[in-house]
């Protein structure tokens, strides 16, 4: 028969518990540990991020940014109506190439002719009072010229006679008082002589001041006339300049009143154009005029340097006006777009890298660099210097050789290591 041993199913369930406990503390153990390592480093394509190694040399600073070509101040000819008037023919349309001479559009102000008509009859008028005023102050002068003549007939025929009187009187023939008589006498013609001159004199003056007034009458009517005789040809809108037709902002129909003072038409010189460039505010505290420049065209490349720096900022950005030296390319023309490079200053024995996909010069930013294997990267702070359109200076945290990551890696911004596979 069986014999019951309670003691061994008592040990029997006392090594179940222990193994059970041990158990559970070796699941705790590795559940604590398992949660304690790091998780693995993510794996990256190398074929999709963009690295560059850390030198020492010079770097050049640059900036860039987009913009167009306008044309120059100078060679920009804008027209405007000369009188109120109406629009009865367009005969050049916006894009066409014109001579100086070429008539661009015809109008009419009918008011005008009346106006020439009277400007006309004016001038006539003002002319044959001239000639008038002329005659009748000819005729007044002889008259004051024959009554000087006589004066001095008397005055020439007194003063021989005086003259001989006295030679006469020293030789005994003749008396004192007939002396004196003849001597008053000559005096007298003397004094009305001298009179008689001024006269004429003052009366000649007189003429030229009344004559010149009645020039001035006729000066200005012929003044207002050519004004008027101006405005007639401008009715026929001339280019005044070879070039090209561009559009207006609100272009002309025909009928359309237009008064003076309105834009009518624009004529470019397409030869004589400057590239606007939009430079970021932050970038542009740097530029000064003069500063060497290259314009792409995208049909090619032509040098020029900084003529302008507009002083104001708008959306961010400030206006910078470059003035061309070379040859423009062909197809160059009024708001075709460009892009432009401004070179600041050169920068010598200075370390330095490609510039990141982020991150503004003098601050400190995070680059993955790659370890001595290639395969690993680590994040590091770098504290970067000034900066130019391709390159940034670096001031901390890298040394010359070593090779970091510039592309965008803000997806891995929640880790510290990364493999390149």
């Amino acid at each position: 028969m069986d014999i019951s041993r309670p003691d061994i199913k008592k040990k029997k369930r006392r090594q179940q518990i222990i193994w059970a406990a041990v158990g559970i503390v070796a699941v705790a153990a590795i559940a604590y540990f398992v949660t304690r390592l790091k998780p693995a480093a993510p794996t990256v394509d190398r074929a999709t991020v963009w690295t560059d190694t850390v030198k020492r040399g010079p770097m050049l600073r640059q900036v860039r940014g987009p913009g167009s070509l306008v044309p120059r101040e100078e060679s920009i000819q804008l027209i405007p109506a000369q009188t109120d008037a109406t629009v009865v023919k367009i005969r050049v349309l916006p894009g066409t190439k014109v001579t100086p001479e070429t008539i661009l559009l015809d109008l009419a102000d009918p008011q005008l002719q009346q106006k020439l008509l009277d400007a006309r009859l004016a001038l006539k008028g003002a002319q044959a009072d001239y000639k008038n005023l002329q005659a009748t102050l000819k005729s007044s002068l002889m008259d004051k010229k024959v009554s000087s003549a006589a004066i001095n007939s008397d005055y020439t025929q007194d003063q021989l006679q005086a003259q001989t009187d006295k030679q006469l009187y020293e030789l005994g023939v003749i008396s004192g008082l007939a002396y004196s008589k003849s001597k008053n006498t000559a005096d007298q013609l003397t004094t009305q002589h001298q009179i008689s001159q001024e006269q004429l004199d003052v009366n000649t003056k007189a003429i030229e001041v009344q004559l010149a007034s009645s020039q001035t009458k006729i000066e200005q009517a012929q003044a207002l006339l050519a004004l008027y005789e101006k405005q007639e040809q401008s009715l026929q809108v001339k280019a005044g300049i070879a070039g090209v037709l561009v559009a207006l902002p609100t272009p002309l129909q025909v009928g359309q009143h237009v008064a003076v003072g309105t834009s009518v038409a624009e004529v470019i010189q397409t030869d004589k154009l400057k590239a606007s460039l939009k430079i970021a505010e932050t970038q542009a505290r740097d530029i000064q005029i003069g500063q060497p420049a290259e314009v792409d065209t995208h049909n090619g490349i032509i040098p020029g340097k900084v003529s302008r720096i507009d002083p104001g900022v708008l959306n961010g950005t400030v206006t910078v006006d470059v003035e061309l030296e070379g040859a423009l390319p062909q197809g160059a023309r009024p708001d075709l777009s460009v892009d432009g490079t401004i070179d600041l200053d050169r920068l010598t024995n200075v370390l330095n890298v490609g510039r990141p996909a982020f991150g503004n010069e003098n601050s400190t930013i995070s680059l993955f660099k790659l370890g001595p294997d290639g395969k690993t990267a680590v994040r590091v702070p770098v504290k970067v210097g000034r900066a130019s359109v391709n390159s940034i200076q670096v001031l901390e945290g890298l040394q010359e050789g070593d090779t970091v990551i510039l592309s965008d890696m803000s997806r891995w911004d929640a880790t510290d290591k990364i493999r390149l596979e």
